[in-house]
């Protein structure tokens, strides 16, 4: 694997936000939600994510999560996706979200 500097690593701005919105998204290839993400400051932010398997709508409502916040939109389907959700992926390609441990504000920086 490729290695990384710190200075490269702090360009990537994770941030902590609060989903306050889910709705199914069936004109994506692969089954996913359209998630609506409150990033405090940031305002909130779109997100397209495969995550149906193990997640259902109402089990996502209020949950905290991480996210990249500086990649450029991305098109997807008929729906841009502004930020990227990060999880672990597993053998099966299905993905467990990363989130704090502890209640924190949405917005907040990771570093």
């Amino acid at each position: 694997m490729a290695q990384i500097t710190y200075d490269q690593f702090e360009k990537v701005d994770i941030r902590v936000g609060k989903i306050t919105e889910v709705e199914d998204f069936p004109e994506a290839r692969k089954p996913a939600y359209k998630l609506w993400i409150d990033f405090g400051s940031l305002g909130v932010k779109k997100s397209s994510a495969r995550i149906t398997r193990l997640y259902s709508k109402e089990n996502l409502m209020g949950r905290l999560i991480l996210a990249v916040v500086n990649f450029p939109p991305r098109q997807i389907a008929n729906f841009m996706s502004e930020v990227l959700v990060l999880g672990v992926v597993l053998d099966d390609d299905e993905v467990v979200l990363i989130r704090p441990d502890e209640d924190v504000p949405p917005g907040g920086k990771i570093g």
